[in-house]
């Protein structure tokens, strides 16, 4: 089964050594999903992790290091989704990002798990029909 794996677990992994101790647990969860081939990536995580690099060398390391996972197909009808969740959300006055919201759309339309660490998405998760991935002990 792919993983939809949320911009702020990447980002605890490649910050090589800097993460904190408490984020260990998804780091190694995800190198783990990287060995089962089970992560699943998609355009706006991929350009959140490639934006706000610097240094052009870093920037080219990492782009081709993504590039690894494919992009999930995402249609019209994710982002009009997507944003019957903001909406929703907001009524509810809960807070949520664009690529939160997409992240949950796509997860209900493809009955695929996020890996987050995103405390949010708990709260998402009482509201909308979307699964939450665990990182395993």
């Amino acid at each position: 089964m792919k993983v939809l794996v949320d911009t702020c677990v990447w980002s605890y992994a490649l910050r090589r050594g800097k993460a904190k101790p408490e984020h260990d647990l998804a780091v190694r969860e995800l190198a783990q999903l990287i060995r089962d081939a089970a992560v699943q990536m998609i355009g706006p995580i991929r350009q959140e992790l490639l934006s706000g690099i610097r240094d052009a060398a870093q920037f080219l390391a990492l782009r081709e290091h993504l590039r690894e996972f494919p992009d999930l197909s995402i249609t019209a009808g994710d982002y009009e989704r997507a944003t019957e969740i903001f909406n929703k959300m907001r009524a509810k006055g809960i807070q949520g990002s664009n690529t939160d919201f997409l992240l949950c759309a796509l997860s209900d339309r493809n009955d695929m798990p996020i890996f987050t660490m995103d405390e949010d998405f708990t709260l998402f998760k009482k509201h909308l029909p979307i699964k939450l991935h665990k990182a395993r002990a």
